[in-house]
């Protein structure tokens, strides 16, 4: 006989369970779905199985170790607790920083509803403290059309009303405001929805990585098909290649080639920006893209260094364990546009339980706050350890019931919630354009490197032996801004050598 589920398990889940047929767990850039056994239960994700069949690292204490070591700060909660929990290269990019002081931060987000949900915040958070903890730049890819192509495709060619291009960019400018809300810094963050940014030196890093990418390759890595529809193969160019730097020389002070303002200084792509490698917080299901991007970043006519990436875990729907929130699916999912009361209703209603039936069994056996829906969330965004740690032990302990569990978890996830509806109030058409206008961003990086390299007349310093804006090199003099910035460049940099041999002198007497 078939144990009854757990309390709070939507009546749909037990209607739908019948109808489900056994499949293998799925998860791809569109598609996030947990195994589906002969008795038609959804299980949990095996995102140990996932680092298996992607061929990612664990993220190890000793990783964070490092990292606590180069940042002089403490692990981030979501480090911690293993929610994000692999990587590609990540203790390569710790010793980057360490050495040289800069990287890049790249990461995205596909728009394809007006309002966010709570999973969505959940990597933009992430990435928010990492831009604070390093001081370095960072951009955000609004992939409008992507989403766009993708639906066309899901709906087999047919525009279905709400579908339009033009729906998909109004959902970009939407989540642009619920991006900003979350208190990103603009002098060193820049947004840009594809529809409106797509050309210059990006579009020519798109093109010539379309050219060593095969119809068999992509097909093999996304699972598309003789019905896919060209615009999504191609795609897959464009979400590689916002990974490179060199494809926002504004953003590092160096010109771009663009309709109207055309400079023939920068009709060839700034090889100096090649060298800045890059780390990508992102969700496991990207993962895909970025493989793609890994093992042809070095072939490219100026090669990059491999993307680094820290990969986090799904933000649970609702319903459990076997799936993500999702935006197609209202009650999968909160929604940062959400009343209190709509929480509440939805937590109540929705949230799986990992309690008994019975209060007087869930007192005598305990609960398990490990399929809990309210305590997973409660451990995504909860900062201290000891209280969460207490939580689970009393619910394991059936100290704690079912409810109370969930009165904590709408307590907090509505004030989260209302924080972030009043700043989003702040956020106006001419906020989002400055996060959205191409421009060189301001920064620090790490201020004790231990390799010091060569500053360019912008103040970048640069990868390698030249520095950005620095030197002329075997592909001709761009970058090196005008020759009055040059000379007015050496008469600074002498004048900080007086100053210096001054102070020498001064504080030899």
């Amino acid at each position: 006989m078939t144990a009854p589920p757990p309390v709070g398990a939507p009546p749909a889940v037990e209607k739908e369970k019948d109808e489900r047929k056994p499949a293998k767990q799925k998860i791809d850039p569109w598609n996030v779905a947990g195994e589906v056994d002969e008795g038609g239960n959804v299980k949990a994700i095996d995102y140990d199985r996932l680092i298996e069949d992607f061929g990612v690292q664990p993220l190890t204490r000793a990783h964070l170790d490092r990292f606590e070591k180069v940042t002089g700060k403490p692990a981030h909660r979501l480090m911690r607790r293993k929610l994000f929990f692999s990587h590609r290269d990540f203790d390569k990019i710790l010793d980057y920083y360490e050495q040289h002081g800069q990287f890049m931060l790249y990461t995205g987000r596909g728009p394809s509803s007006g309002s966010m949900h709570l999973g969505h915040t959940v990597p933009f958070l992430f990435t928010k403290e990492l831009q604070e903890l390093f001081d370095v730049p960072l951009v955000i890819m609004l992939t409008d059309d992507e989403k766009f192509l993708h639906t066309r495709n899901k709906n087999e060619g047919q525009m279905k009303a709400g579908s339009a291009p033009e729906d998909f960019l109004n959902f970009a400018h939407d989540n642009a405001r619920d991006i900003i809300a979350l208190g990103f810094d603009p002098k060193k963050t820049f947004m840009y929805s594809d529809y409106e940014f797509l050309g210059g030196h990006f579009y020519r890093n798109v093109s010539e990585f379309e050219s060593m990418v095969t119809y068999n390759q992509a097909s093999g890595a996304f699972g598309f098909n003789e019905s896919t529809n060209i615009g999504l193969i191609s795609f897959m160019a464009k979400q590689c290649v916002a990974a490179f730097p060199s494809s926002y020389p504004d953003l590092f002070g160096l010109p771009d080639y663009r309709a109207p303002d055309y400079d023939s200084s920068a009709k060839r792509r700034h090889k100096e920006l090649a060298s800045i490698p890059c780390l990508i917080p992102c969700a496991i299901d990207q993962e895909p893209y970025f493989r793609m991007v890994r093992d042809r970043s070095e072939r490219m006519h100026d090669p990059h260094p491999k993307p680094a990436l820290i990969m986090s875990k799904f933000l649970t729907a609702l319903q459990g364990p076997g799936g993500k929130m999702s935006a197609s699916d209202p009650n999968s999912a909160i929604f940062m546009s959400d009343s209190p009361a709509q929480i509440k209703n939805k937590i109540n209603k929705h949230a799986f339980s990992g309690g008994q039936q019975t209060e007087e069994e869930h007192r005598r056996l305990g609960g398990n706050p490990d399929v809990d829906v309210a305590f997973t969330y409660l451990s995504y965004f909860l900062e201290d350890d000891a209280e969460l740690e207490d939580l689970a032990k009393r619910y394991r302990a059936g100290e704690i019931l079912t409810g109370e569990m969930k009165a904590k978890c709408i307590s907090f996830v509505q004030g989260f919630v209302a924080d972030f509806q009043k700043r989003r109030e702040g956020v106006t058409e001419e906020v989002m354009r400055e996060f959205m206008r191409p421009r060189r961003l301001v920064y620090g990086g790490n201020p004790n490197p231990v390799k010091k390299q060569k500053e360019s007349s912008d103040g970048w310093a640069g990868a390698g032996s030249e520095a950005v804006g620095g030197g002329e090199g075997k592909e001709g003099k761009e970058g090196r801004g005008t020759k009055g910035e040059r000379k007015a460049a050496k008469l600074a940099e002498k004048k900080a050598e007086k100053e210096a041999e001054k102070l020498a002198l001064r504080e030899k007497s």
